[in-house]
């Protein structure tokens, strides 16, 4: 097959995520069994144009800001120019609205859709902007298949009017040549608490500093390190110092695959307080690295988390209850570390190439119905 990909950025983009993980894994492998991949997305500064990266062709064009604008012009090109035998459009916040302008076998895929948790994280005019823009999908794209990476987000689909038969859920997969703790880390002598991702409002890591405060009042050796980078960085600072936490939690920012991976097999819990996500990988590469977690039991982090045996979930928001967590993880080893082998044994169950296999006979059974 010839495939082409839309998604709004690549791994390359500084502002890349988990859905460019997602996406650009299953691509490559695609591409390992024969098949042809050209992904369209935005540039950044100092992005070129167009370059091949372990057979997926890129073509980068337009920024963030203009990217659903221009894309459309683009688009029409490329396949006037090429046959293409399948679209893989990748809706990450906004739709690009494909059934307006290509008549193109399609796979929609969504790691979530934000609805009103958008306006947790933007003002209330681009929150807006992104939620009506939002609000049609199902209705535009209906006739379409729909591929989701957890059961949340195929309930939220479903309940929008799109018919079950047209939607698959295949998780995410893990690298595990990389999560893994075949360094022999050990844990710190310490308590450690750990939040490891994007550092953005909805995230909610104002929650876990939160708890954090009350956790050091019963644990006062406990410490918080808050990984990653992101336009809530200042906020979250401010709360520390304001707490009286500045010397009790470390901010390193951005760091590298080698070093996140130390933090994961490092500390003696991680917590995922966020909002909404598509699924939670990182729960699962903190599984992978003998490490169990705390979430919150939201959509998409209670479908990556398998509840008091790969780690605990909490209802949303509830500060004192993820206080209570945390101590119940630093003060018991036993059950901390009935979690850490509960949660190894959950990760060994996912991986990239399980998932590619999935997705790809999704992509063959989408292409022969045109």
């Amino acid at each position: 097959m010839n495939i082409l990909a839309l998604n709004w950025q690549d791994l390359k983009n500084p502002l890349s995520g988990g859905a460019e993980v997602h996406l650009e894994e299953l691509l490559r492998r695609i591409v390992a069994h024969g098949h042809t991949v050209t992904l369209f997305c935005s540039n950044y500064a100092g992005g070129p144009t167009e370059e091949t990266i372990e057979g997926v062709r890129i073509i980068r064009a337009g920024n963030r800001y203009n990217f659903n604008l221009i894309a459309p012009f683009h688009l029409r090109r490329l396949v006037a120019k090429e046959k293409f035998d399948l679209l893989l459009e990748d809706i990450n916040k906004i739709p690009f609205y494909t059934p307006f302008y290509l008549n193109l076998p399609t796979i929609v895929i969504i790691p979530h859709l934000f609805s009103t948790a958008v306006f947790q994280e933007i003002n209330f005019v681009l929150g807006s902007y992104i939620y009506l823009a939002e609000k049609p999908l199902t209705r535009i794209y209906r006739g379409r298949r729909f591929c989701v990476i957890s059961e949340s987000t195929a309930e939220d689909i479903i309940s929008r009017g799109i018919p079950e038969t047209d939607v698959s859920v295949i998780h995410c997969g893990i690298d595990a040549a990389l999560y893994n703790n075949d360094h022999g880390y050990k844990k710190y002598d310490y308590p450690a608490v750990l939040y490891l991702g994007r550092i953005k409002k909805y995230k909610s890591i104002q929650h876990l500093i939160s708890a954090f405060a009350l956790t050091k009042q019963k644990l006062p050796q406990a410490r918080l390190t808050v990984v990653g980078a992101g336009d809530y960085l200042p906020q979250l600072k401010q709360q520390a110092r304001q707490l009286g936490l500045g010397e009790a939690i470390d901010f390193p920012g951005f760091v590298s695959r080698e070093k996140k991976v130390e933090f994961l097999c490092r500390s003696h819990v991680m917590v995922y307080p966020s909002l909404r996500e598509g699924w939670g990988l990182t729960n699962i590469e903190a599984n992978s690295c003998g490490t169990t977690v705390i979430a919150a039991n939201s959509p998409g982090l209670r479908d990556s988390v398998r509840d008091e045996v790969s780690g605990l979930l909490y209802e949303f928001g509830d500060i004192n209850r993820l206080a209570e967590r945390i101590n119940y993880i630093l003060t018991d080893d036993v059950q901390r570390e009935k979690l850490e082998q509960g949660g190894l044994e959950w990760a060994a169950r996912f991986n990239w190439d399980a998932a590619a296999d999935k997705f790809l006979e999704l992509c063959m059974e989408t292409a022969d119905s045109k």
